[in-house]
């Protein structure tokens, strides 16, 4: 495996970390869900500050991104790391650039001091769930729940 590096998105990365999640939502078979830009992208990661993103490189080159934001954890009193998305290019699959991604945040963890590390997988993606039972994660039994702005809106008026 050649030697990745990592490094914080910069405001010139919009459009590099849109890319990133358009991408990710096609593997996923749901791009026609997002309707992010980048005009939200640069609001909500760079000016309110509530994500982050790293890129993994190899050779100046851009190789996978990972997204991720804090939560609040009540039972452990501290802030949790919730990684929303993390996408390495297919070419790249397969070579151990994905625990090199969930490494680097897990050196980030533990150097801001946060509780623990988490995320969601959806149920159908088998190599995701093997690979991350394959390097420890643990598996919890908790289900996710969502309202969509349509759902909700409906909800409310109900």
């Amino acid at each position: 495996m050649a030697e990745i590096t990592f490094r914080k998105a910069e405001r010139k990365d919009c459009r590099l970390i849109l890319e990133y999640i358009r991408k990710l939502a096609d593997y996923e078979k749901r791009l026609d869900e997002v309707v992010a830009t980048e005009s939200d992208i640069e609001k909500w990661v760079f000016d309110e500050k509530l994500s982050h993103v790293i890129f993994g490189e190899l050779d100046g080159k851009t190789i996978g991104f990972a997204l991720y934001y804090l939560g609040f954890s009540t039972y452990m009193g501290n802030a949790n790391m919730h990684l929303e998305d993390l996408l390495i290019e297919p070419e790249y699959r397969g070579r151990g650039y994905g625990k090199a991604f969930l490494k680097e945040l897990g050196r980030i963890m533990i150097e801001e001091g946060y509780g623990r590390l988490e995320w969601t997988c959806l149920d159908w993606n088998k190599p995701s769930i093997e690979f991350y039972k394959s390097i420890g994660a643990e598996q919890k039994d908790w289900l996710v729940f969502h309202f969509s702005k349509n759902a909700i809106e409906k909800f409310i008026k109900d």
